[in-house]
């Protein structure tokens, strides 16, 4: 529950209090799950829960479980990852074609990273991202992009915490952060390096949109074992200026894509 008044929650909060009870490890509740996770009395849950069944935005299962309906999801195929999805999608599939390894596209939501779309093949290096997934800006290479050209009200935000640490190799603290974020600016750039885990690192590069802000990142995940990572820069910065190309960003049109 994400309520930020001291009010009792609304009617739309208890919907989407629904909605956010459902996860990647529980995709499918019964209505009694529901209630809990979502806090609500039983017949609340069960009042809400027949009106967005009815609608189609949830969906129950012959076991008598929920999960989330199609319908919901053409909803969501309207939202503004979905049009850059498209854009970007004929140049993450070069570079996957190119390496075969795993290749991200996210936004940033902060404190938290959005992964908009991800191709990955059989063997590459496994990842906890998958697509409408979320992980902390300040650990992911696509989030450190993000971040270093973010508003400085928001990077303040986050720099304030608390830093998760998913590895002993994430960044945890302020300054080091800071640094890293001016480096990103800096070099266009950034090797993300097991941060989320200690198998892999990525290499990630900003997306600019048509007022040349940046409205995304690209990363390619890869085994710490793999190749030399600056190797891979210059494939996902051409990747990364294509896309914006795509989408009209006025820097990326005045380039090449090589």
């Amino acid at each position: 529950m994400r309520h930020t008044s001291a009010q009792a929650p609304s009617v739309v909060d208890r919907v989407l209090d629904v909605f956010g009870a459902f996860s990647t490890d529980r995709p499918a509740l019964s209505l009694s799950e529901l209630s809990r996770r979502a806090g609500l009395p039983l017949s609340t849950t069960h009042r809400i829960v027949g009106e967005l069944a009815r609608r189609g935005a949830l969906e129950r299962q012959a076991d008598g479980r929920y999960r989330v309906g199609l319908w919901l999801w053409e909803i969501a195929s309207l939202s503004r990852g979905m049009g850059l999805r498209d854009a970007a999608m004929p140049f993450l599939e070069d570079l996957y074609e190119a390496t075969h390894e795993n290749v991200q596209l996210a936004v940033l939501d902060a404190p938290e990273v959005v992964y908009v779309e991800r191709i990955s093949g059989r063997n590459a290096v496994s990842v906890l991202s998958r697509v409408g997934s979320r992980l902390h800006a300040h650990a992911t290479g696509v989030g450190l992009v993000l971040l270093a050209h973010a508003p400085v009200e928001v990077q303040e935000e986050v720099l304030a915490g608390p830093l998760k640490a998913y590895t002993p190799k994430t960044i945890c603290t302020p300054d080091e952060l800071r640094r890293t974020l001016a480096d990103v600016r800096r070099d266009g750039f950034v090797i993300s390096d097991r941060q989320v885990e200690m198998v892999s690192l990525s290499v990630a590069a900003p997306v600019y949109g048509p007022e040349d802000q940046v409205v995304a990142a690209i990363s390619i995940v890869v085994p710490v074992r793999g190749p030399e990572p600056r190797v891979l820069v210059p494939a996902v910065r051409a990747a990364a200026r294509g896309i914006s190309r795509s989408l009209g960003a006025p820097r990326a049109v005045q380039q090449p894509v090589f």
